[in-house]
This record gives C-alpha cells, structure tokens and sequence, in this order.
C-alpha cells in the first residue's frame, strides 16, 4: 500500500484518530472532549469542548518559538510601487494594538465585523484582530457594489465595519468610503463603528461620529490578549452565491478550521516553516482566507501579499518577478491569470530575465484548468503544475495531487484523487452510486471533514436544503463529473446556475434580477459561455416589452452598467443578445442547458418538453450575430 493509500484510508476509517492526530499541530488551551460529535446529522462537529485561539495559532506561538524576527508578511504593491516586510514580532504586536482598538470599540467575543479592503496588510491585521478577541469577521471584496455590500451588512449585523479609503483598479483610484456610505443607507442595520484606514492616495471623508480611522484609534490602544475561543464557535463568514439573490454565509469554526488548514500546508502543498508562500488571490474570496492569511501562518510560513495584477502592473512578467525577488517556493492562482499571461507574452520570452531556481511548484484551483493552458505552464516553467479541486464551502481541497504526502502523474484536465477525509462518490439523478467514467453528480460521503462549513450563518434550514437534501447522507457539491479506473477525479463544471469567472462564483439568477428592473425588458435569461481567458462568462438573452422601440445596441450597453453598478464590473457581463422569445418548456422552464450548447457549438438533443421546437433555429442565429461559437 502507498504512502497516499494508507493516509487516504486511515482519514476516511479512522477519521476521529486521523484528526486527532493532525490536532497536535496547533496549540490548544483545553483539549477538546470529542473530537467528531456525530449526534445531530448533518450538523456534524470537530473537536467540541477544546478551546483554542486562531490568531494564537497564527502568530503569537510563533514568536513564542522564536521566529519573531522571520517575515511574515511580505506586501509587494506594484500599484502603489512600494514594498514592505513584517515579521512575526511587528505583526503580533500591530494585530494586538488594533485588537485593543476594537475592543475600545465595543468589539467583543461573539461580535460580527464586515472588512471591506484591498490587498494590503491592514487587511490581515484586521481579520486577526477579530480571531484574537473571537469576533466573527466577514470580509467583502472591495470591488463589490453598494447594493450588494448592504445585503451583507442587513445579514451579518455587523457592530464594526473596517474598511480602506480606496484602491487602485488599472490606472483608475477607486474610493471605498462612498460605496460603503451608500450600502449603510440602503441597509436597515446601522453598524455602530466604521474604521477607515486612510491611504496615502486617497483620503475619505468622516462621516459624524460613527466614523473614525484606524491610525487615530490605534494611538490610544491597549494590546489585547487572544481570549479562548470553543473550537466550535465561529471563526468567520464568508458569503457565496447562491442559486437566488440571496447570498449564503458560509460559517467557519475555529478549532476544525485551523486544524485542517494547517494540516494541508505539508500535506497538500509541501511547504515548510520558514518557506516563502504566494496565493494569488485576494482576501474577499476563500482562497484568500484559506492560503493568503491563514494557512501560511499558521504554519509559520512567509505570505505573500500582491496588490497587482498577472499583467499590466507592469506586465506580463510581473508574477516571474515576485517570484524571483521573494523566493516564493510555491505559488496558487487561478488557471485564469496563466490565460492572460499566455495570451500577454505566448512564447514566455519575459521569463528568461528572472530567476526561478528556488520555486517548487504551481497550484491552480478555482475553475477547472483547461489541458492547453497546463501544457503551456508545465513546459515553460518546468515545474510540477497542479491542478486541485475545492469550494467556499470546504475551504481547502476536495481533491489535489498531495505533494506531501506522495506525488502522482498528472492526468491534465484532472484534480487527481480525493484529499483525505473526502469519501468522493458519484451518484446520478436517484441517488444511485455510478461505476468508473460514468458522468454524474460528484458528492461527498458525510461527515465532511474538519474545516468545511458548519453550516450557514443563521439559516441552517438552507444548509440542510442546500447542501444535504438531495442526496441524504452525502454533500452535494453541485458540480458534475467522473470517477476513472485509477480512481482521478474529473470535475466537469456547475450543475446549478452559479457560473465561475475567473475563479469566482457568481450568480446568474441575480444578474437575472438587475436586467429585469430595466424598463423595456420583458424577460431575460443568462447563462455562462466558455472564455478563453475567464473559463467563463456571462451571456444575457433578453425579449424586450411590446412597443420598446429602442435601438439594441442602446439596451445592451444600458445593461452593461446596470449589471456594473449593481453587481460590480467582477461580473465581466458584456453581451446581450436580443430576442423574440426566450425557449422554454411546457411549464415555463427556460431551457439553459439548451442554449449553453448552442452557444458553445455543442451536439444537443432536443428537449422532449420544449414549447416550441422551432424558437431554436431563432436563438442560433442571434447567437451568431455575437460571433458565438466563436
């Protein structure tokens, strides 16, 4: 039996010694009485009755142990074109002065507090300073729009807000604070506190006295202690799209989460103490919790924070260039920055100025790497490129290639085998498990392993239904896919309406619920095309109201913006097609998965329930008029 096999087997037999085991790696203030409470499926939970603290974990021990004077955080800023270093001792001692703030504040153990910041230190000092007084944050990705901001703030009641006067997108400064001003006057919860970190570029303006900023409160401040935490009491929310408007706040624990997370710094990426560690990503989306802040230093790594872009900052050699300039051993991203990089520089001629002798390996999650695009990164950087499959919902990887713990030839277009602790099974539409290449719904045998979602934040009624109640027993991931004969797992893509572009999950029912308020739309529908560069994207169709005589190109750009301000220019919505009708079934049901196919040039079958056979013929040719197929 191999090295993987044994693991695999132990975590998925022996799941409460397998996790036991892992939870030595973290330092605990009470051991916990169980580590797997099996007594109220499916709300299963990891380690009750332990009691530890995150930010302990992430920091202070590390002092303790003596890498005070290590780099932490390594903030490489080409928008700004600044550089700076913390160790572990400046970050414990900021993370813990900004506590004192909070808690000055009014912040406390079990407090909500929404981040709404770009890539920069700040916002991993803000995240630990909650961890550290067991505050619950919620981070929102500052490119998100007003609307979207106060659905969150009327959900999580936040007691602070934490935001950052602006940031540069491109070539243009983009202030936070009056898209932050007009969510809370659209919310019906008012947050007691808002702390604006002022920039150098941009400063924002104070709104009474709920405004204050971070360097005036900081002044003052006591440091604060890390208070114990239950292992079972929340870390964070995270929100992600869900099928409907309504966004799901993903609920993270502290005792399972630090302990699963850590577990994969070795395990699934190979990395050690000391070792310079690069995601790609930002802090509003899981990978940025998962492996920008918390992995690399509760494993006692260095991460790196990038506040730039794969291209254009300066161009398409700026990721060789941090590599190089950091010692970064190990770099996650999405398959999509490569895209942009090939398109940007196809011969990788920008490579040969730097040197990459000390990287290790490249990871890609967040939509599925096209074989092309692995090809391309493998032969230029002549390093392992892994692919691996995971959600907001589990936080790390369903399915990897586990360097740590034994390396696999790579099979492109493959996450390669289930992590340990993920009982993946395939199941069709009854529920009944399918054989080696059989294409069906990929799920996970429950209990899900530590560090996936508890449940969702105030609303388990929709965890059960979301999540647990289509197969009884098992997770469903929502995606489909395959099983082979080595036991490699497949994932094809979205069974639900939630498409991925460029690694972010995002709700086409809710661009659905923008286009429609606009005055001359009858109907509408949208579904994700394929991208060469996105992976995904989204595609409007859209029946206009009886006598809208409007010129198409006028509407199409009105929505554009309207999906722009309303949802954030992250939506990548750029096309719309108009049309007489939208096809549908006997009942109403618009045909989606009929008009993804005919836009990607698929073979389709004709849907038995169609209204009318012959609206296919229409949407094909309007679909040509957009170049699709392309």
């Amino acid at each position: 039996m191999g090295a993987y096999e044994e693991v695999y087997r132990k975590s998925i037999e022996e799941p409460e010694a397998f996790w036991a085991e892992a939870a030595a790696g973290i330092d605990w203030y009470r051991q916990w009485d169980t580590v797997l409470d099996r007594t109220n499926p499916p709300f299963y939970r990891w380690f009750s009755g332990g009691e530890l603290n995150t930010c302990h974990n992430a920091v202070d021990r590390h002092v303790e142990g003596g890498r005070g004077d290590q780099a932490a955080i390594i903030h490489d800023s080409p928008v700004t074109g600044s550089i700076r270093t913390i160790t572990y001792r400046e970050l414990r001692d900021q993370v813990a002065l900004f506590a004192g703030a909070l808690r000055g504040r009014g912040v406390g153990k079990g407090d909500t507090v929404i981040i709404y910041m770009p890539m920069i230190p700040e916002a991993l000092v803000a995240m630990l300073a909650c961890a550290r007084l067991g505050a619950i944050h919620s981070v929102v990705f500052g490119g998100f729009a007003a609307s979207e901001l106060a659905i969150r703030i009327d959900h999580a009641r936040p007691k602070a807000m934490i935001i950052a006067s602006g940031a540069i997108e491109g070539r243009k400064t983009l202030a936070y604070k009056p898209l932050v001003d007009a969510a809370i006057l659209q919310s019906d919860h008012k947050p007691d506190t808002c702390i604006i970190f002022q920039r150098d570029f941009i400063t924002a303006e104070l709104t009474g006295p709920r405004d204050v900023t971070w360097q005036e409160i900081i002044r003052d401040a006591e440091p604060a202690d890390c208070v114990p935490v239950l292992a079972t009491d929340p870390l964070y929310i995270l929100y992600t799209s869900g099928t409907t408007g309504m966004p799901k706040g993903v609920m993270r624990d502290n005792g399972g989460h630090a302990v699963a997370i850590h577990w994969t710094m070795k395990n699934i990426y190979n990395v050690e103490p000391g070792e310079v560690y690069w995601a790609a990503s930002d802090v509003g989306w899981v990978v940025g919790h998962s492996y920008i802040v918390y992995g690399p230093l509760l494993k006692g790594c260095t991460t790196v924070v990038y506040e730039g872009k794969p291209i254009g900052t300066p161009d398409a050699g700026a990721f060789w260039r941090v590599i190089e300039q950091h010692g970064v051993t190990t770099l996650f991203t999405a398959p999509t920055a490569f895209r942009a990089i090939k398109k940007e520089d196809p011969d990788g001629a920008l490579l040969g100025k730097y040197d990459l002798s000390r990287f290790r390996a490249l990871f890609l999650a967040g939509e599925r790497l096209d074989p092309d695009t692995y090809h391309w990164a493998r032969k230029l950087l002549n390093v392992p490129v892994i692919d691996h499959w995971w959600q907001t919902e589990t936080a790390w990887a369903i399915a990897a290639n586990p360097l740590g713990i034994e390396k696999f030839p790579v099979k492109p277009g493959s996450a390669t085998k289930p992590a340990p602790g993920y009982d993946i099974r395939i199941l069709n539409d009854g529920g009944e498990e399918l054989g080696p290449e059989q294409e069906g719904n990929i799920v996970v045998k429950l209990p899900l392993p530590p560090g996936t979602l508890a449940t969702l934040w105030n609303n388990e009624e929709r965890f059960v239904k979301s999540y647990m109640s289509t197969f009884p027993g098992y997770y469903e991931t929502s995606d489909g896919g395959y099983i082979d004969e080595d036991g490699y797992v497949f994932v094809m893509g979205r069974i639900d309406d939630v498409i991925n572009i460029a690694g972010h999950r995002l709700s086409t029912g809710a661009m659905e619920e923008v286009i429609a308020t606009h005055p001359d739309v009858a109907e509408c529908a949208v579904f994700g095309i394929e991208d060469s560069l996105k992976g995904q994207i989204p595609l409007g169709l859209v029946v206009l109201k009886a006598g809208a005589d409007r010129d198409e190109e006028e509407v199409a750009a009105e929505l554009v913006q309207m999906i722009r301000d309303q949802i954030g220019p992250i939506a990548c919505y750029r096309q719309t097609a108009i049309v007489a009708r939208l096809p549908k079934t006997r009942s109403g049901k618009i045909l989606r998965g009929t008009m993804r196919a005919i836009a990607a040039g698929r073979e389709y079958r004709m849907p038995s329930t169609i209204d009318d056979p012959t609206i296919l013929d229409e949407i094909t040719d309007n679909l040509k008029k957009l170049g699709l197929p392309r």
